[in-house]
């Protein structure tokens, strides 16, 4: 069967053409047609596949299959030999086709200014990524993203060439070519020189803007993120949106904003401090009294209680301040907050260190017998089973003897 022409290979800008149906068959109940020639890109090289319709039909997915042929996945079936109408949507062809021109000028980019190589591309309907070959600062990014805003402003222009492979050994080409034969090669005129099957706009200046959003350490490199066009306008506009809100509810300058997040956060540790020493001042006291009205069962006194809305870190610090006096075995159940009907129920368990109650063993009869996980060590031990408090009590009362 004749390969498929594809139309985007030389017009990516083109949104609708004319095409005979040359296959049609189904599979695992979607129809797959393939056509002697179509603009619908396949998903390809990190690049999605484009949408729209097709004689009428809904283009879900387009594929590139076996011996150069695109399968179109439609919402409803087509005939061999039927004359269709493509119509590509545009917003998202233009889109993808923003995010790929961008991503050559900033992989280009951060070869020129700090030599990082371009090992991998993911380009997402959502967000996009490079994946470079060494770790990169923060002055490197800006001097790539820098050197990317500049190529763009000077809306170089973008072209699209065919050579052979041979030919292709011999040009500067920013990454070996994946294929032989015939290879086709996208060119930012005078900046970077590769060769990719994708959609590009015909000049620079059409991919707007490029925007790095944010990088990472990944494997022995960066993860670079990134937005171009509309999708960086889109990123703008919620980064803006976040610091107005903060801005507001701070009362802050947006230059303050870093130096007021960070005494919050110190303040705010120093707070957790004085409640924890708070919490565990006040627990003492009321282990006094709760010891004091423990029950007796055979050679310890247990104390069953529960506190509802109290989150682990508090019931730890009662239980704790229970078995600090001997002779006690303590569980105490609560739920974390905010309560509602199916909260799950939080347990601590605890013994002194003259009891030889076993906590981890009882955690985990309660969590196999109520259905919950946990565990612990014969000292101390914690769970959260799925049933009401009620019921806990109630086991417990039954079993810590």
């Amino acid at each position: 069967m004749t390969p498929t022409d594809r139309l985007y290979y030389t017009d990516a800008l083109r949104t609708t053409f004319d095409a005979i149906v040359v296959s049609a068959v189904v599979v695992d109940g979607q129809p797959h047609v393939t056509l002697d020639a179509t603009a619908f890109y396949p998903s390809s090289g990190g690049q999605p596949f484009d949408t729209g319709t097709l004689g009428g039909r809904q283009v879900v997915d387009v594929r590139d299959g076996a011996d150069g042929l695109v399968a179109h996945v439609l919402d409803g079936p087509l005939d061999v030999g039927q004359a269709v109408s493509g119509v590509i949507d545009w917003p998202r062809r233009f889109d993808h086709m923003q995010q790929h021109t961008g991503q050559h000028i900033l992989s280009a980019a951060f070869e020129h200014t700090c030599g990082a190589r371009t090992e991998s591309v993911h380009l997402g309907t959502t967000s996009c990524t490079i994946d470079l070959a060494r770790e990169v600062s923060a002055r490197e990014i800006a001097a790539a993203e820098d050197r990317a805003a500049a190529v763009v402003f000077e809306d170089r222009p973008v072209r699209v060439r065919f050579v052979s492979e041979q030919e292709a050994a011999t040009l500067p080409l920013r990454k070996d070519p994946s294929r032989a034969g015939t290879i086709r090669l996208v060119e930012v005129d005078d900046f970077d020189l590769s060769a990719c099957g994708g959609t590009h706009v015909p000049s620079t200046g059409r991919v707007g803007m490029i925007a790095v959003t944010g990088w990472e350490r990944f494997k022995g490199g960066s993860r670079v993120a990134f937005a171009c066009g509309h999708r960086a306008l889109a990123e703008h506009g919620r980064l803006r949106d976040l610091v107005t809100e903060l801005v507001r509810q701070m009362t802050v300058a947006p230059a303050d904003l870093g130096s007021t997040v960070e005494r919050l956060q110190s303040e705010a540790r120093r707070h957790v401090k004085t409640i924890r020493l708070l919490r565990e001042e006040a627990a003492g006291h009321e282990a006094v009294a709760l010891v004091a009205a423990a029950e007796r069962v055979g050679t310890f006194r247990r104390v069953i209680t529960s506190r509802p809305g109290w989150e682990m870190g508090a019931l730890k610090t009662l239980a704790s301040a229970i078995v600090a006096h001997s002779g006690c075995v303590a569980v105490i159940a609560g739920h974390d907050t905010p309560v509602s009907e199916g909260t799950p129920v939080s347990l601590v368990v605890a013994r002194s260190a003259d009891v030889s109650f076993d906590s981890g063993a009882w955690v985990k009869r309660v969590t196999t017998e109520l259905g919950g996980r946990g565990g612990g060590r014969s000292e101390s031990a914690q769970g959260v089973v799925s049933v009401p408090l009620d019921k806990v009590l109630t086991f417990a009362r039954a079993t810590v003897q």
